[in-house]
Parts: C-alpha cells; structure tokens; sequence
C-alpha cells in the first residue's frame, strides 16, 4: 500500500482539527451532554470513520478497505469494554459529571500519543523479524483464554496501577477537586488535584488496553497507515461513547465471549500467518506443502462482524428476561405491614 507524505500529513490534520472541535466546542464550558448531543456526535464520528473507509476502499481497492474496516470494527469492539474500566475509575475517583467529558478527552489524547509510538514500533519490529508474529499470536491466544474465563462478570473495584501510584508519590495532591483545575497553589505551594490523576489514570488504563489492541489490529493488516487510523478514529469517538452507553454497559453480559472469540480468532490468524510468512513447511507425502491457507479479510470481517451481533442480541435478550424475572418475584413479595399497624 502507497501512501504519499501530503497523505499522512492531511490525514494527521483531519485527526488534529477532531481534536480542537472537542477541546474547543465541547470541554471548553463543563457540562454533562445530554442522550441527544451524545448520539448525534457519536454518529458524526463514526460517520467519519465510514467515509474514510470508504475512501479507502476507492482509491487503495477492496482489499485494504476490507483490512481497515476490519481493524476499526475490532478496535471499536474493544474499546467498549475499555468504557466498564473508565466507569470503574469515574465512579472510584468521584469526578463530577459535569467534568468528565475533560477527563476523557485528555486521557484519550495522551493515549492516542502513545498508541502511535506503539504502532510505529510494532511496525519496525514486524518488518525487521516475522516471528514476532507467533507472540503476538500467542499473547491473543492466552488473552481470548483470559476473557472467556472471566464469562459474564466484571471486576467491581478499580486497582490502581505502577505509572498512578507513582505520580502521587512524587506529587504532593489536593484532597478535593479544584473546579475542573489540573494544578493548583496552597500558601505558595504548587499542589495537582485529583482531576490530573484520574487523568493519569484513564491514560494509562487505555496504554494497557493498547497492549491488546495493537497486536488484534496487525493480524487484520500489516499496512502501518491503516493500523493508525483506524486507532485513531476508534479513540476518537470513546468519549461520545462513553454517554451514549453508560446506562447499557450493564447490559452488555456477554460481551467478554464475543471479545474473547474475536482475539482467539486472530491470535490463530496470527500464528497461520506466521507459518506463512517464516516459510515453515507442513510435510504431506514427502512434499512440503502449506496444509493451512491464510485467513481472507472478507472471512474476519464476516466473522466479527457476525460475533458481534451474536453477542450483542444474545445480551440484550438475557438481560430482557432477568429484569422481567426480577419484576415477577417483586410482584410475588407479599406486602410489607406498615409500622404501627
């Protein structure tokens, strides 16, 4: 896949103007945005992730078109189950509400920073040894394994990490919030407030998940270009995300199967293509034939697409009949006497 330097460079530029429409239209004034703004902006952005594949598909053909939507669907997948850990820091941290949409997007900025570092280092080290491919494989492999244990439940209570312990180690901090303030000054003192280190927090929980994501979207496609932007749009649009599905993450039951079965699925995508690629034969009769033929894009479209409307169904049924359950048995409580009676 060609793409000229004034390609990335207007492909740089559009990403950068998405960013200062949010910081300057929507963070700007705090506010919580209302179900509307959160579903028109989120289609926006999706939108434009469309409209770019689609450009794709017409100027690079189907293959690469197929490769990117593959990739974004996958990542936007993922990126769904990032919003349980984003919940999970919000609530922990108490950010008011009218103050997350700063958190997110800053958070989500520093993550798209180093997510690109990730992927032009991923891209170096697969063009310099193709056997990075069976770890990268592998590591799917045991992370689908991890997913499908993990079922229908959901860690409850946020765990800090290395890179959060260690800012409020080497930082003196605020008890409280400082209106939506990332510093502030007590008698002289420069002190950070709790709203740069739930910052920190949802920065650096979204460069663990990239430790997943990055190798799922190189077993779709090798193409450095694709793998960038289609991060880019997944993270992009996360903070209209994050409202649009706040109340229906819950909901969402059997989504670790769906995710697990996608990553296991390209994990031995991974491996299959690594066979290919280190040129290791499978011996039939003597003769060294490649017994196992690679994986098409249109098949791990077809296949993630297919397990996500499987897993979202499947969940939203579930949760359909446990509330109609629990309205039953409420029905069937017999009323409680008042006091006095």
């Amino acid at each position: 896949m060609d793409v000229p330097v004034w390609v990335w460079i207007v492909t740089v530029g559009v990403i950068l103007a998405m960013l200062a429409v949010d910081y300057v239209g929507h963070v700007r004034t705090p506010h919580a945005p209302s179900l509307r703004e959160a579903t028109r902006w989120s289609i926006a952005y999706v939108a434009i992730a469309v409209i770019f594949g689609g450009v794709v598909w017409a100027v690079w053909g189907g293959t690469y078109g197929g490769e990117y939507f593959a990739g974004y669907i996958t990542e936007k997948s993922l990126s769904v189950d990032n919003l349980f850990v984003f919940v999970l820091i919000m609530t922990s941290f108490r950010v008011p509400r009218d103050y997350q949409q700063k958190v997110l997007l800053i958070g989500i900025t520093v993550a798209l920073v180093l997510r690109t570092i990730f992927i032009f280092l991923g891209a170096a080290i697969i063009e310099n040894w193709a056997w990075v491919f069976y770890i990268f494989g592998a590591f799917l492999i045991w992370t689908a394994i991890s997913q499908a244990r993990a079922g229908t439940s959901h860690d409850e209570e946020f765990h800090e990490n290395g890179v959060l312990r260690l800012t409020r180690r080497l930082f003196p901090t605020t008890e409280t919030y400082v209106e939506d303030r990332l510093t502030t000054k007590i008698d002289g003192r420069r002190f950070i407030t709790p709203m740069l280190i739930v910052m920190v927090a949802i920065g650096s929980a979204d460069l663990l998940f990239a430790v997943d994501s990055i190798p799922a979207i190189f077993g779709l496609t090798q193409e450095t270009y694709l793998v960038f932007t289609a991060n880019a749009f997944s993270l992009l649009g996360l903070r209209q995300l994050y409202f649009l599905i706040d109340g229906l993450l819950d909901r969402l039951v059997y989504l670790n199967y769906g995710l697990a079965a996608i990553l296991g699925f390209i994990g031995v995508k991974l491996v299959i293509h690594a066979l290919h690629t280190n040129e290791v034969p499978f011996i039939n009769g003597g003769e060294h034939v490649t017994a196992i033929p690679e994986i098409s894009t249109p098949v791990s479209l077809g296949f993630i697409v297919v397990v996500l409307t499987i897993t979202t169904v499947a969940s939203l049924l579930a949760d359909r009949r446990r509330r109609a359950l629990v309205a039953t048995e409420a029905e069937r409580e017999p009323a409680r006497p008042e006091q006095g009676q």
